[in-house]
């Protein structure tokens, strides 16, 4: 890739001023052993600036066509793109996104002059040069996108990339003339089974040697499935860190990561899927994309960029990643929750299996507090969290020095004092992670004319509806079914009674996709207050979206409702 032209214009006194790009302006930069990229700094930019550049990309093969997106982070007025594809080529094209171009199509003859050259050795050397000309049909086809609205950024989006309109060729055939037709499109089995058969894949699964020694003496009186999956996983976590890079197929190999501690994703769980086949247990590798990755519409091999494990249990595949510390069986890290993956036999054979959770992760809350007479409030707070919540908490607060996390906590609280802070759990992963603290607040109550009202949640009170939008194009994915639950008891203040209560409420949303529940109850000087928000899928498509912002509406508006005490 090379930058050609590239100006910045600036009005000045009324008039154009155009500044050309330098070469010290141009920076080349590595991303990572794997990929680079070429950036540019504009000249004379400042507010007001138009900037225009041209750049070049050549592809090594002619096989290959640059996908084109006709969105941006900021409106398009104007997007052309033009591919002019020879006869003796046929490209399948696919569009995605929610706004598509305008495209049109003409044929046209073309040519092309060979030159080539013929030497004959005698006592004169002679070189005879010979001109051919082929004549061909070429298609253009042109797509022109006009005023085509900017990508923004919503709430609870997979990846944006997924929906931004765009267009993508894969190469379906090639028939050049004297030559036979040669096919190249392909299925998601034959991409499969060619990753299968790679050197850093296939034979990958085969290598026991290495490690057959330590799970022997690992192994010996674990009889149950569940004792050999479980002893196998914390092994290959304790023993091989991840190394940050990704990859379905190994960096280091299965053999040289076991030994140096350490690997790409390919080498971790790979060896995972090989030792838990050694224990003998049916397991296979699992191919999937990240959701940083995203998806992709023709099937090849760079769709992928990830492989976990899969043990086949009677209650269905159970999915393994050994390369995150806090993940568990079926738990897996959350960048890999992308729709579907591919599950490899070792005969080749796959098929697609849905990596969407189908349990619901908790986070439940117990709240107790009692209020003085001043609006002052002191309790203790115990959370408890499971499943993915667990796990994305664990990773949350991995590493980070408690000071700093407590300081966090009391300023995103609303200016709450935090003391007895414990955890629990912290390294029985298979069990709720739970966090227990005390805390006192000045300001979680307002008192208005002698009367204290207060929302019933504190500091965990939503107040903001995530899904502002009048019309959404794009599905809400919120990874895993969840459910957010508190139970509250509030000690009210000696001299005071309630006046107001919010109103029970029940919401439920169509086909069992969610429910709200909010009851509160009094008991002499206390109140108990049992709010829950349960969503049952984890994916809602957009034609659900009304639903789902009015559920949300409902929801937050019950729990900004305040209780109000009056003195008696």
């Amino acid at each position: 890739m090379f930058f050609s032209d590239a100006y910045t214009y600036n009005l000045v006194g009324g008039k154009i001023e155009k500044t050309k790009l330098k070469s010290e302006g141009t920076f080349d930069e590595v991303l990572n052993k794997f990929r680079a990229q070429k950036k540019i700094t504009m000249p004379n930019v400042k507010e007001g600036s138009v900037i225009e550049y041209k750049y070049t990309i050549k592809s090594p093969s002619d096989r290959l066509i640059r996908e084109w997106n006709f969105q941006e982070t900021i409106p398009v007025n104007y997007s052309e793109f033009i591919t002019y594809v020879p006869e003796y080529y046929v490209f399948n094209s696919r569009q995605k996104g929610y706004f598509f171009p305008k495209m049109t199509v003409e044929k046209g003859p073309r040519s092309i002059m060979f030159t080539s050259k013929e030497r004959s050795e005698g006592r004169v050397t002679t070189t005879t040069f010979s001109t051919d000309k082929i004549d061909y049909t070429e298609t253009r086809t042109t797509y022109i996108a006009q005023d085509f609205p900017a990508m923004k950024e919503e709430s609870f989006v997979n990846n944006m990339d997924n929906y931004v309109s765009s267009i993508q060729h894969e190469l379906s055939m090639t028939k050049f003339p004297g030559s036979q037709m040669k096919m190249y499109s392909t299925d998601w089995e034959s991409v499969v089974k060619t990753i299968y058969d790679y050197e850093s894949f296939g034979p990958e699964l085969n290598k026991t040697g290495y490690y057959e020694d330590d799970l022997k003496v690992l192994l010996a009186g674990k009889n149950t499935p569940e004792e050999k999956i479980w002893t196998i996983l914390n092994h290959v976590k304790a023993n091989v860190k991840w190394n940050g890079y990704t990859g379905y197929d190994c960096d280091n190999g299965v053999k040289k990561a076991y030994k140096e501690k350490t690997g790409n994703i390919g080498d971790i769980n790979l060896m995972l899927t090989s030792m838990l086949r050694y224990a003998g247990l049916t397991a296979n590798p699992v191919l999937l994309s990240t959701r940083e990755n995203g998806i992709a519409l023709f099937p090849n091999r760079t769709a992928f960029d990830y492989v976990v494990a899969a043990v086949e249990t009677p209650q269905g595949n159970l999915l393994l990643d050994a390369s995150n510390k806090f993940s568990t069986p079926n738990i897996l890290p959350f960048r890999t929750i992308n729709w579907t993956g591919r599950l490899i036999r070792k005969d080749g054979t796959s098929e697609e299996i849905d990596l969407t959770p189908k349990k619901v992760s908790n986070d439940i809350v117990f709240l107790s507090y009692s209020i003085d007479a001043e609006g002052k409030v002191s309790g203790k707070t115990r959370r408890q969290y499971t499943d993915h919540m667990a796990m994305i908490t664990r990773e949350r607060i991995d590493g980070v020095k408690q000071e700093d996390y407590l300081e966090k906590l009391e300023n995103k609280s609303g200016k709450i004092e935090i003391s007895d802070y414990s955890r629990t759990n912290e390294k029985e992963i298979l069990l709720p992670a739970i966090e227990t603290y005390a805390f006192t607040g000045n300001d979680l109550c307002e008192i208005i004319g002698g009367k204290i009202y207060i929302s019933p949640m504190l500091f965990f009170t939503n107040d903001k509806n995530p899904f502002k939008q009048e019309v959404r194009e794009y599905p809400v994915d919120f990874g895993f079914p969840q459910m957010d639950k508190y139970n509250i008891t509030i000690q009210i203040p000696e001299g005071f009674a309630v006046e107001t209560l919010p109103a029970p409420a029940l919401i439920n949303m169509e086909d069992n996709a969610g429910s709200f529940k909010f009851n509160v109850a009094t008991n002499g000087n206390s109140l108990q207050v049992i709010i829950a928000n349960q969503i049952n899928e984890a994916i809602f498509s957009a034609e659900k979206y009304e639903m789902l912002k009015e559920y949300y509406k409902g929801m937050i508006a019950k729990e900004t409702e305040k209780i109000v005490l009056k003195r008696i």
